[in-house]
């Protein structure tokens, strides 16, 4: 028995005389033997596709450590805002505090025994509403500065006006002339004070 022509041939010559020329399978090999022989750019090519997405990485990276910034720093602002938007209000209420202070320390201790009933009601109202006017300001995050007689000067907080001789240790708190007044961690007023400068000799 005779074989035919196409018989005798190798499998490969039968399979690239049945491919057209220009048709799709014909243009695949052309590029697969193309990227054969060009195999080093492809290489090249490789690292600098595997540069471009290390770049793209970090910035996204960057990116998403901007808007985390952002995002914290818009919440302490909204924070910051709920603590001190009461405090151009709360410094103005300070000159009500100190008149009311005023007016109770004007009274020494042994003439509020002789006033009338209606003097002992006008004086407790007056101490009320110094009570009810602090209560108010500390809802609202204003709090008095510490500044008792022997408590150490502090000139973060305190503003010496004086220094006076006084049985209270040198460098503490003598006397307190007007209260200091915080809001948050802000000091909205210094406490006024004269610091001692120890028992004279």
């Amino acid at each position: 028995m005779s074989m035919s022509e196409d018989q005798k041939r190798p499998p490969e010559a039968v399979e690239t005389e049945t491919l057209d020329a220009g048709s799709p399978e014909s243009e695949a090999l052309e590029a697969a033997a193309e990227a054969d022989n060009e195999g080093p750019d492809a290489e090249t090519r490789i690292a600098e596709l595997e540069g471009e997405v290390t770049g793209l990485k970090d910035q996204i990276l960057r990116t998403l450590a901007e808007s985390e910034n952002v995002r914290k720093r818009a919440a302490r602002e909204v924070s910051d805002a709920k603590v001190y938007a009461v405090e151009k209000f709360a410094g103005d209420m300070l000159s009500v505090s100190d008149n009311l202070s005023r007016a109770l320390g004007a009274l020494p201790d042994e003439e509020r025994a002789a006033l009338t009933e209606a003097g002992q009601n006008l004086l407790n109202g007056i101490e009320m509403t110094q009570k009810e006017l602090h209560a108010k300001l500390a809802r609202h995050g204003v709090t008095s500065v510490a500044a008792e007689p022997g408590e150490a000067f502090d000139p973060n907080l305190h503003q010496a006006v004086s220094q006076v001789p006084s049985d209270q240790p040198s460098g503490t708190i003598a006397e307190t002339y007007q209260t200091g007044w915080r809001i948050g961690d802000r000091v909205l007023r210094a406490a006024m004070v004269a610091v001692s400068a120890g028992q004279a000799n």
